[in-house]
């Protein structure tokens, strides 16, 4: 995927939805409708800012019957590389941004007899569109929503229309937690679980399956990594034969194109493997942050995920 097939979209609406999660519309320039999508899906958004572009991939949370607009919610982050405070402080209702297609990478399997969904934080997004998509369907399932407090509940009207009884609530603040070992431990046959939110919740859900039994094909999850920052260094790309600059705050994947080298992607968050890249010589060390390579294959230096990680080192060499 490339920007040349993006698709110019304006907001039209804004809402703050909790102290740090705004919701945002997008509709298509010119009216018409947007492209088909499954619950699931996500689409990078495209940032001009000052100084840089900015490309963050955004799971859509409306529904997919409705493709006038597309949805989704960003989360004001911390220590943000400066995507999400783009979108908080300077996208204002009338803004103009570039978006890629949807593209699914935590769709619902077709073939479960029931879907156990389990968010936290702004990990619910994904699953509001499932929601549609389970509505008028035969196959059982609940979801399982973790928040700090009930202010940070985002979305949880909406949710509550949607998912009726079969939504759990879990507030940190009132100490209520999602038992996990109860729930993966308790499921019929041919249940599948998705879970979308912080790292530690994935991990320990993934975990608490595997003990449990549970296979990997019926394991799903998404968490897109954020490139974090760095020392700089250099790279060469030996097929376009120049030399790229990569600075503490911006990835390895935004230096190549910044140089004007086009690297394929889908969902620049150290998940899909589509920008897998070979290193053909590394003096020193990768630093590998992605969810796609194997322990075995991050151990082995001979291929990187330019979106989310980088090196540490005096000579990279890279084919492209």
């Amino acid at each position: 995927m490339s920007d040349a097939q993006t698709i110019a979209v304006e907001v039209t609406g804004i809402e703050q939805v909790t102290p740090l999660i705004k919701h945002f519309k997008l509709a298509p320039v010119g009216g018409g409708e947007l492209p088909v999508f499954s619950g699931g899906s996500h689409i990078i958004v495209v940032m001009q800012g000052a100084e840089r572009v900015h490309r963050n991939p955004y799971s859509l949370l409306g529904s997919p019957n409705e493709l006038g607009t597309y949805e989704i919610g960003v989360r004001r982050m911390e220590e943000s590389r400066g995507g999400s405070h783009f979108m908080h402080d300077t996208i204002e209702v009338g803004s103009r941004l570039e978006i890629a297609h949807p593209v699914n990478l935590f769709g619902l399997d077709k073939i479960a007899r029931k879907h156990l969904l389990i968010a936290g934080g702004i990990g619910i997004t994904p699953f509001l569109a499932q929601l549609e998509d389970l509505h008028d369907g035969a196959v059982p399932y609940e979801l399982h929503y973790s928040v700090r407090s009930a202010e940070h509940a985002a979305f949880l009207e909406r949710l509550r229309r949607r998912a009726g009884a079969r939504l759990h609530m879990y507030y940190d603040s009132e100490g209520r937690l999602i038992p996990f070992e109860a729930l993966l431990a308790n499921q019929p046959l041919g249940t599948h679980v998705y879970v979308c939110g912080p790292a530690g919740m994935i991990q320990h859900v993934i975990a608490t399956a595997h003990a449990n039994g549970w296979p990997d094909s019926h394991i799903h999850w998404e968490q897109f990594s954020a490139p974090p920052v760095g020392d700089a260094f250099e790279v060469f790309l030996a097929r376009s034969k120049i030399s790229v600059h990569v600075p503490p705050d911006q990835s390895l994947l935004e230096s190549i194109e910044a140089a004007g080298v086009e690297v394929p992607y889908l969902c620049r968050g150290g998940v899909c493997g589509f920008c897998h890249t070979k290193v053909l010589e590394l003096d020193g060390e990768l630093l590998h942050n992605d969810h796609f390579l194997s322990d075995a294959e991050k151990a082995k230096s001979k291929s990187i995920m330019p979106c989310v990680s980088r090196a540490h080192c005096k000579r990279l060499v890279l084919d492209l």
